[in-house]
């Protein structure tokens, strides 16, 4: 038997002591697992846990619910400032570039300002970013760019000039009348 060198007493190996507590572990984890009641499968109409199967969310789904969100924080942004006549417009299948359009006017060149401000503040706050905002030096027409939303902040004139709505609508009554 090899001494101890610190205690000076004699050692036992260490492969017979070890080999024997592992035998002693396993033969004493095969008698749980055993002894171990089974479990049995949740009850009809019990909450169990989820299933692996379950299908992943339709991205569909969520793309629509991404813009439904979006709506309801600009027009809330909108009539936070009190802006004018807000119009949405569905454009889908009508143009690549946005899905929605929201026109709105404001009554002076500040008014256009600050509400356009704000419409972005709250959207970048719910963590929708925009892609750009343009037209914030003159303030007769602010355009701001949400990827599948664009919101136009005008002067009432600058509005009727345009008459963006009016394009956009036609069109959406043409299509509505081919369907």
């Amino acid at each position: 038997m090899p001494i101890n060198q610190k205690t000076g007493s004699k050692a036992k190996t260490g492969s017979k002591a070890k080999a024997g507590s592992k035998a002693k572990v396993g033969a004493t984890a095969k008698k749980a697992t055993a002894a171990a009641p089974s479990v049995s499968k949740p009850r009809r109409g019990s909450k169990g846990p989820p299933r692996i199967d379950d299908p992943e969310p339709d991205p569909a789904k969520l793309a629509a619910a991404r813009m439904a969100s979006l709506r309801k924080i600009v027009v809330e942004a909108l009539d936070d400032m009190k802006a004018l006549e807000v119009k949405v417009l569905d454009v889908r299948g009508l143009t690549d570039v946005a899905d929605t359009m929201v026109i709105a006017s404001g009554t002076s060149d500040r008014h256009v300002r600050s509400v356009a401000k704000n419409v972005v503040e709250k959207t970048k706050a719910a963590g929708f970013r925009p892609h750009g905002v343009e037209g914030q030096q003159d303030s007769d027409w602010v355009l701001i760019d949400l990827h599948d939303m664009i919101v136009h902040v005008m002067l009432p004139r600058t509005r009727e000039f345009y008459g963006l709505e009016k394009l956009w609508d036609m069109t959406v009554t043409k299509r509505a009348a081919r369907a």
